[in-house]
């Protein structure tokens, strides 16, 4: 019973944290922007420590394809 209401405060935390960043809608996409933002840190110290500088460019530069649709 205890790991069911653990589940569920995080599930409600977690849709809190989703709320302040204003990238939770009831059609239950976020906005290309928090979704960059999101996505970016991650990128960048990927490409830091693998040196794959290229890559992520070539990944940049097809998400701003998508997203310019």
């Amino acid at each position: 019973m205890d790991r069911i209401s653990g589940r569920t405060a995080l599930r409600v935390q977690g849709r809190r944290f989703a709320s302040v960043l204003g990238g939770h809608q009831s059609s239950g996409t976020r906005h290309p922007l928090v979704a960059v933002a999101m996505v970016l840190p991650l990128a960048i110290v990927l490409a830091v420590v693998f040196g794959g500088w290229e890559a992520v460019i070539t990944q940049a530069s097809s998400v701003v394809g998508l997203l310019g649709r």
